[in-house]
């Protein structure tokens, strides 16, 4: 039997495990990357493992998440992560070099190579053939230093892709289409193969836009084939050294597989509050539009902001509308200036912003009170953008454009002719802004500089053999790790101060929350279906970890989230019976025992003390995932597996 692209490389990175789906397997890790969001937390991590120097291929921190600069927060942070960098073996992509991964495809990515990041886009490699997985920061703090990443072993999907794709109609489309078929949570637990002759019309670009938004299927990830363009595309970076040929075999056996013909999609738009919520650009005419938001690492590239500068060419912008443009990195921003095209956009109308992620994470350029903002990004999830009541539309830079002529939502294709985009056979390569490590010989004695608010992170507890405690909140289905703890340019500079940070927790969902948990000391989370979904934040489990939170307790778990509370050490369970979940109720106290024997047999009875009722709960864990939880956590565990 043949084997697919993934497992391809599966095969040839395995250290653990065998490739069965459903068993847990051990991968080597060749790259990782760290952005400053999470990226304070991980090296804190690293630190704590006591390893002096990284011991991958090629790990990079980049600086693309907290850029503004409002207080010494920010800064702080990108000064500890400049000095940790060079200190440990890290390259370190400097503020305003633009979004991790749209510069880790442009001048880091090799096809082949296994990836991991601290954020949970980095799937966008599979653009470019790379097997590259979003994770926790304990994770990559641990393949920095030489540990092996576990994860399940996938299903494998194939996509398989007809046709051209049309005037007007993207990759975008592409992505969005997908996610109506599948949902938020159809991906979970696959690998999300993209084939067919149709693959051989897509630019690398066009495919790493399609490879980051597979995210929001909750996919483990996603990968394209390495051919002939993924060949051009390192040849115009100056790097076609690194291309490795990669493709599925023949007879390869997929667990599902879904036909797209390109030719037969037209613009398509997610509607809030989910990236799942999509329908035709056409049947919503004429909803007025306030923002328009266009970059973010889903479509940022040199492709797109070529497209948008031939779209505004000698037209302007709405008088109600106002738009932001973000170039996803400075080789993007500079060759729009050679080539003519940022006038383009600048006579529009349009504000040019940093080469960073900003709006997309609501650090600046919120929309209006009840506003209506449409967006070039991935996620549309409800606050997310800075604004509590933000209506967040997800489109296509094509899309984006149009509307923010004519101040409504327009399909594109009213526009008139498309425009011609030829892209340049080479790229401008500055690599200035990425600086290089110390080498080993001075990194001895390097100074980390640590600012007064980075703080030690919460020390988990090992789950022992019974838990009472409170049940604080109960959500339900499709909770965010946003929900959890939220972005935004109040509370992302405060990313490296847990303690200040558990104020915000679940606030969109319950502002009292906090205080809540911290009146009950230990407390039990409850959730209903795709708990935890979207960014890879470990803060989602380390801030309810500082707040007291030993237990969750769902319908199901996406897969980051599940890794990063075990990683925090706190006990994840989902219900045997999802209907048990209504069994439930805020404020009752809850008792889960015989954990030792229950854990093992991966069944426990949680008794809710209050009612009376007792309900069975499953717990679907490795030994090594067992083992930390009742070290406390990944760290503790890693220390009593490699003592020193």
């Amino acid at each position: 039997m043949g084997l697919t692209i993934a497992q391809k490389i599966i095969q040839s990175h395995l250290v653990g495990g065998s490739m069965v789906p459903g068993e847990e397997i051990a991968l080597r890790i060749d790259q990782t990357l760290t952005q400053d969001a999470t990226g304070t937390m991980a090296y804190l991590e690293f630190e704590t493992m006591g390893i002096d120097r990284v011991r991958t291929e090629r790990s990079v921190a980049y600086i693309d998440h907290n850029t503004l600069q409002c207080g010494f927060e920010n800064p702080d942070d990108h000064r500890y992560i400049q000095s940790v960098a060079a200190k440990h073996g890290i390259w370190f992509s400097r503020p305003g070099n633009g979004i991790c991964h749209q510069v880790h495809l442009e001048r880091f990515g090799v096809p082949g190579k296994t990836l991991i990041g601290s954020d949970s886009h980095t799937p966008t490699g599979g653009g470019l053939g790379m097997l590259a997985f979003g994770a926790g920061g304990m994770d990559v703090a641990v393949a920095m230093g030489g540990g092996a990443y576990y994860i399940t072993m996938p299903k494998m999907y194939k996509v398989h892709l007809t046709g051209r794709l049309r005037p007007f109609v993207t990759a975008k489309d592409v992505s969005l289409e997908i996610l109506r078929i599948l949902s938020v949570k159809g991906g979970v637990g696959a690998i999300i193969e993209w084939g067919g002759p149709g693959v051989e019309t897509l630019s690398v670009p066009q495919r790493a836009t399609i490879t980051n938004m597979g995210t929001e299927l909750g996919a483990t990830t996603s990968i394209f084939p390495s051919d002939e363009i993924t060949r051009a595309f390192l040849r115009a970076q100056g790097r076609e050294q690194d291309y490795t040929p990669l493709s599925s075999d023949e007879d390869a056996v997929y667990d599902r597989v879904i036909d797209i013909d390109l030719s037969a999609l037209e613009p398509l738009i997610a509607c809030p509050h989910s990236p799942d919520n999509v329908v035709k650009v056409s049947t919503l005419a004429d909803v007025a539009v306030d923002q328009v938001c266009i970059g973010s690492c889903t479509n940022s590239s040199l492709q797109d902001m070529l497209t948008v500068a031939a779209l505004f060419k000698g037209r302007t912008v709405a008088p109600g509308v106002s738009v932001s443009v973000s170039p996803g990195s400075r080789q993007v921003l500079t060759m729009l200036s050679d080539m003519g095209a940022l006038n383009d956009i600048l006579l529009s109308g349009a504000r040019l912003l940093e080469c960073a992620c900003g709006p997309c994470i609501g650090m600046g350029f919120s929309p209006n009170s009840g506003g209506v903002s449409l967006r070039t990004f991935n996620r549309n999830f409800l606050g997310r953008s800075g604004t509590r009541d933000g209506q967040v539309y997800l489109v296509s830079p094509e899309t984006a454009v149009a509307s923010a002529l004519t101040g409504h939502i327009t399909d594109p294709r009213t526009l008139g002719e498309a425009p011609v985009i030829r892209m340049p056979e080479t790229f401008r390569v500055d690599d200035s802004a990425v600086l290089p490590p110390l080498p080993p010989e001075q990194d001895r004695d390097a100074q980390v500089l640590r600012g007064p608010n980075i703080k030690a992170f919460p020390a988990g507890r090992p789950v022992g053999n019974s838990i009472r405690a409170q049940l604080t909140l109960k959500v339900g289905d499709n909770i965010t790790t946003d929900h959890i703890m939220p972005a935004g340019a109040k509370i992302l500079p405060y990313r490296s101060n847990i303690p200040y940070l558990s104020q915000f927790c679940f606030g969109v969902v319950d502002e009292s929350f906090p205080e809540r948990a911290k009146a009950a000391g230990e407390n039990i989370l409850v959730g209903g279906s795709n708990y935890g979904q979207g960014s890879s934040r470990e803060h989602a489990a380390l801030v309810p970890l500082y707040l007291g939170v030993r237990a969750v307790i769902v319908k199901s778990f996406a897969r980051i989230h599940i890794a990063n509370l075990i990683n925090a050490g706190i006990l994840p369970l989902t219900f045997e019976h999802p209907e048990d979940y209504d069994r439930l109720h805020q404020g009752d106290e809850l008792l889960l025992d015989d954990l030792d024997h229950g854990l093992e047999a991966g069944r426990v009875t949680l008794t809710d003390v209050t009612t009376g009722e007792r309900i069975p709960l499953t717990a679907q864990l490795t030994k090594r995932q067992l083992g930390m939880l009742r070290a406390g956590g990944l760290l503790a565990y890693t220390k009593e597996e490699n003592p020193q």
